[in-house]
């Protein structure tokens, strides 16, 4: 994520949020995929929304992060299930976790026989609710305990922000002393926890989830932006039946997501898909006799009449005038 780029936060996790309110809500929302984006700001609207609801109260989210279940965590939930130790499931949050959400970091620090669990905001402390960080840290106990048992409990947790409700919540929701105020957010889990290896362990499915989780990853954090997949998935469709389904899926995206990703960068479908179809025919004209009936439908055009239009338009002249000047330009073996 550049720094021009706002953080974002995938809908699976946006989904679990609202489905695991005091209401039981459905979790419905406008994101088709779990892999869709939505920018914090949005997250944080939809947080607006649920804390001023009249059911919320200050434990609100503390109870949330308490019910995420794997799929909310989308595929670091699914990843995190397969892990053969606590360790090696804070290792791979500490590395997955913008996958979730670019709004906040974890790592595990682990030092005089104790690991410590934390979660840093990468938004200022007026962009997040402090319940949103409660949530993310109560999500986090609770999956230790899909690795470790319902009955697991950490040595201790610690927050950064002042304590909002009563502190019974907490001791019923972690079974451990919980402080406020603290230097940082943390979860501290005793050494031996951390490394003790479960009974019960497939490597295969660990690797393919990771695997998985590898590729996303590079997607999320690559320098290339929505438009540049686009335009390299383009670059070898067949343009006669080029659609935005095509890269969405590939980009694990919504065709809305996408649509709504690349009016973000100042482009659109249309636009790079008439690129697409530019770069083929110059291509084609370059490096082929083809006649220009045959060339239209190959770079996604009705026939020869619309390639000229569309080709005059694109260079300004015609595409037998564009031909015959490539070709008397380039010198021959």
């Amino acid at each position: 994520m550049s720094a021009a780029e706002p953080p974002s936060v995938t809908a699976s996790y946006a989904h679990a949020v609202l489905s695991a309110t005091a209401r039981g809500g459905s979790g419905s929302g406008p994101w088709a995929l779990p892999t869709d984006r939505l920018e914090y700001g949005e997250m944080r609207a939809l947080w607006d929304g649920v804390l001023a609801a009249g059911d919320a109260g200050p434990h609100t989210g503390l109870l949330i992060g308490d019910r995420i279940r794997p799929e909310g965590l989308h595929i670091l939930g699914h990843l995190v299930l397969t892990c053969a130790s606590l360790a090696e499931a804070a290792e791979a949050a500490e590395r997955y976790h913008p996958l979730v959400s670019q709004a906040g970091t974890v790592t595990l620090d682990r030092r005089d026989g104790v690991g410590l669990i934390g979660y840093r905001p990468t938004v200022g402390p007026p962009a997040m609710h402090p319940q949103q960080v409660e949530a993310v840290v109560s999500s986090m106990v609770r999956a230790a305990r899909w690795i470790a048992g319902d009955d697991w409990t950490p040595l201790a947790v610690s927050f950064a922000h002042p304590r909002a409700g009563a502190a019974e919540p907490y001791a019923r929701v972690f079974g451990c002393a919980v402080a406020f105020d603290a230097a940082e957010n943390a979860i501290t889990v005793a050494d031996e926890d951390l490394d003790r290896r479960r009974p019960l362990h497939d490597p295969a499915l660990n690797a393919l989830h990771r695997a998985y989780a590898d590729r996303l990853l590079e997607r999320l954090s690559a320098a290339g932006t929505v438009a540049g997949g686009v335009w390299r998935w383009l670059d070898r469709a067949a343009l006669e039946d080029a659609s935005p389904e095509g890269p969405a899926q590939q980009l694990n995206l919504s065709v809305r997501s996408l649509r709504r990703a690349l009016h973000t960068e100042g482009t659109s479908w249309r636009a790079l898909l008439d690129a697409a179809r530019r770069t083929r025919a110059r291509r084609l004209l370059e490096t082929t006799d083809l006649p220009l009936d045959r060339i239209a439908p190959l770079v996604g055009l009705s026939g020869a009449t619309a390639l000229v239009r569309a080709f005059t338009r694109w260079e300004g002249l015609p595409p037998g005038a564009y031909r015959s000047r490539y070709r008397a330009d380039t010198p021959r073996c």
